[in-house]
């Protein structure tokens, strides 16, 4: 298999055909393009106007909206021509699950269309059973033909398409055939573009989002490497999203891991920050994020670029062996450590028993580093033939991206040597906190999710608290440790059958002490069964005002008004031995 990217050691930008979105064009030349979703009914003109409008004037460039029925896909007529009247033009893109009619009927509308191929023509049953290869042939077959009519009209009126898998929402086929893994997002997609390219539509673009960025970006990852075997003609656009990110910091770090790795790596046409908050609140992240990759470009390159230390297409951790840096273990088969500077560790000193499990672990000036001149090949042959295991970090003052560095140092160093991950090589450099946040996210993050990392150092927050609370935010958010409630919430939308910002706020005022334990929030059933596989209660919009509790993907309680379903979830959790009282404060 091709690998994913023309270099993990140096940013190339992957080449694509270009997918025109009326007057904005996606791939090519052009540059990352950012958008965003409303969260106002679609039967709301007045409402999906005014959003749109704000979306556009923080630097939105397509806008999203749920087109749950035929009858919301019809008003999408209505808030084109008011759009129109008020001399916004921004291409509108609607959002289809579950039905092809409605599809149909936005494609006369908009200038583009969103579909997802776990549900386009599939009801989700969670069934299990096996097909043999002529139902699986007989299930193709009755994808095509509820596909084909869409693609007809959107090649006469030249509307785009994406086709956009979701790990929450893998058909039955899919599941039984390739199970919940980031080949079966893959091959999820490929099925429906086999279809477009087989009636010569080509005017479309991928995407394979997840609420765990692990997944996401081993998915990316797949699908280009899939892409570049298929031919030079398959060369589509990507659309880059993590779903269900959340909100604040925790969404905007997991937002980072993913999107911001993927376009360090050069993949990337389009993107959306999904956040638990008001869209216009995502149009800056993604503009962080997509800056952060354009300053990327001419960057200095290693001499050498060897063979990756890593399967690039699913998650090992480097296989590193343990030292002790004052009674604290590094690297082996124990979590990645927190490390923070002298400095740091004296601010924090008087608050260490109220910080309790989320203490800095050890001094970095203390811990005897071996700092690696990556030019030094003398030095990296002496680390190589020690005895025993050694903390290797890379030099300050190497002028290499992180990302860049660290993977060549896993590349030359022996595994056995544990790595501490610095989100930056010039610490006096100063940082706003919006960027270090967004910078030290991707960097330290996209290295977390190769598998390498056994320790992190971040500077480029410099406040202690700030700091600190950084650094086990971005382990929790790439899955290297558990140290709070994780929350997966998704953005809103029109179908989206609650307010999610109040609702998700008040699951959290009751369940955040609640460390370990893992609540899914969601305003729909679209996503929500599928993205809760790994989370161990699901709270869902099942009917406007009532809730569905979910344990894991199984519904168990159904129809709660929404002014008991707290309660209730409370009482759920308690039922299964998860629940306990909230520290006195």
């Amino acid at each position: 298999m091709k690998l994913y990217c023309a270099s993990p050691f140096v940013h190339h930008r992957r080449q694509t055909r270009v997918v025109t979105v009326g007057q904005v064009a996606i791939g090519g030349d052009n540059p990352v393009r950012v958008q965003s979703m409303l969260t106002c009914d679609t039967m709301d003109t007045a409402t999906c106007v005014k959003q749109t409008l704000e979306l556009v004037a923080a630097g939105c460039e397509m806008v999203r909206i749920t087109a749950p029925t035929v009858k919301d896909a019809a008003n999408l007529r209505n808030i084109k021509r008011e759009l129109l009247a008020a001399g916004c033009a921004v291409p509108l893109v609607a959002d289809i699950h579950f039905k092809p009619d409605a599809a149909l009927e936005a494609a006369k509308w908009v200038e583009k269309v969103r579909v997802n191929p776990g549900n386009f023509a599939d009801k989700k049953k969670f069934a299990v059973r096996d097909y043999n290869d002529a139902e699986y042939a007989d299930e193709l077959a009755r994808i095509e033909e509820s596909f084909v009519p869409l693609l007809v009209l959107c090649r006469e009126r030249n509307v785009a398409l994406r086709i956009g898998t979701n790990h929450g929402s893998l058909s039955d086929r899919i599941m039984n055939r390739y199970g919940d893994t980031a080949n079966g997002m893959v091959e999820s997609a490929l099925e429906f573009a086999r279809v477009a390219r087989k009636h010569e539509f080509h005017n479309f673009l991928f995407s394979m989002k997840s609420s765990n960025p692990k997944v996401m970006i081993n998915a990316y990852r797949l699908l280009a490497a899939r892409l570049a075997a298929e031919g030079d003609d398959w060369n589509y656009p990507l659309h880059l999203g993590v779903t269900e990110a959340g909100e604040g910091e925790d969404g905007r770090i997991k937002s980072a891991i993913g999107i911001g790795s993927l376009l360090r790596d050069g993949l990337g046409d389009t993107i959306r920050v999904s956040l638990t908050e008001d869209s216009v609140h995502e149009i800056p992240v993604a503009r962080e994020l997509v800056a952060g990759a354009e300053s990327l470009r001419g960057e200095q390159a290693p001499a050498e670029q060897p063979a990756l230390s890593f399967d690039p297409y699913a998650y090992a951790r480097r296989p590193s062996e343990t030292v002790s840096v004052g009674g604290v273990n590094v690297g082996g088969e124990n979590v990645p450590r927190v490390f923070v500077t002298r400095e740091t560790w004296r601010a924090l000193e008087p608050r260490f028993k109220a910080l309790g499990d989320t203490q800095p672990e050890a001094i970095y000036e203390d811990a005897a580093v071996e700092e690696i001149d990556l030019n030094d090949a003398a030095q990296i042959a002496r680390v190589n033939q020690l005895t025993r295991p050694v903390i290797v970090s890379v030099r300050d003052g190497t002028p290499l991206n992180p990302v860049v560095a660290y993977r060549w140092l896993a590349a030359k160093i022996d595994a056995r040597h544990p790595i501490l991950l610095k989100d930056t090589f010039f610490p006096l450099t100063v940082t706003p906190p919006a960027r270090a946040l967004l910078s030290t996210s991707t960097h330290l993050g996209a290295l977390l999710c190769d598998g390498i990392g056994d320790a992190i150092l971040v500077r480029q927050e410099t406040a202690a608290g700030a700091n600190l609370r950084l650094c086990y935010n971005l382990l929790q958010a790439a899955g290297n440790r558990v140290v709070k409630t994780e929350y997966v919430a998704c953005p809103s939308c029109g179908r989206t059958l609650f307010n999610l910002q109040t609702t998700t706020a008040r699951v959290k005022a009751a369940t955040l002490h609640l460390k370990g334990v893992k609540i899914a929030i969601m305003g729909c059933i679209v996503n929500g069964p599928g993205e809760m596989a790994d989370a161990d209660f699901g709270y869902v919009g099942g009917a406007p005002g009532k809730i569905n509790l979910y344990v894991g993907r199984q519904p168990v309680k159904f129809n709660i008004p929404e002014t008991e379903a707290v309660e209730r979830l409370i009482d759920l959790i308690r039922e299964h031995g998860k629940w306990m009282a909230a520290p006195a404060t």
